[in-house]
């Protein structure tokens, strides 16, 4: 009874995690508004690889919430913008590749993009 009472003792994963990595302040961002699905998987994946050999641990990926891919009488918004937001992070948990080189994937907070966006944190390259 009395170790719910002193909930805040608690070992917090999340922040030792964050803590942990001297290099938690490199962050490395990308919108992929305005891109078909096939070049915005092509250009995630590079971005990945290109941030893990260079040592970046938390990536910021723009997708749009895909709310205006909604207007089908306007010609120039693309139908398939508001797939990015499910699409992309399927294809990152599909790539066995990419996921080696990840941590953990989760959503991003309001002042990173909120719904329209996620984090991806990447795991040490042995390399540096």
């Amino acid at each position: 009874m009395d170790f719910t009472k002193n909930i805040g003792n608690l070992y917090d994963k999340d922040a030792n995690f964050l803590k942990q990595n001297k290099k938690v302040n490199l962050t490395k961002k990308i919108d992929l508004h305005g891109s078909s699905l096939s070049k915005a998987n092509t250009i995630v994946e590079n971005f990945i690889n290109d941030c893990f050999e260079l040592g970046y641990k938390k990536l910021i990926i723009i997708t749009g919430k895909g709310g205006r891919s909604k207007n089908f009488d306007n010609p120039y918004r693309s139908e398939e913008m508001s797939v990015l937001k499910y699409a992309v992070p399927e294809y990152i948990k599909n790539n066995l590749s990419l996921l080696s080189k990840i941590n953990r994937i989760s959503k991003a907070s309001q002042e990173d993009g909120g719904d329209g966006a996620f984090y991806i944190f990447l795991k040490n390259n042995k390399k540096l």
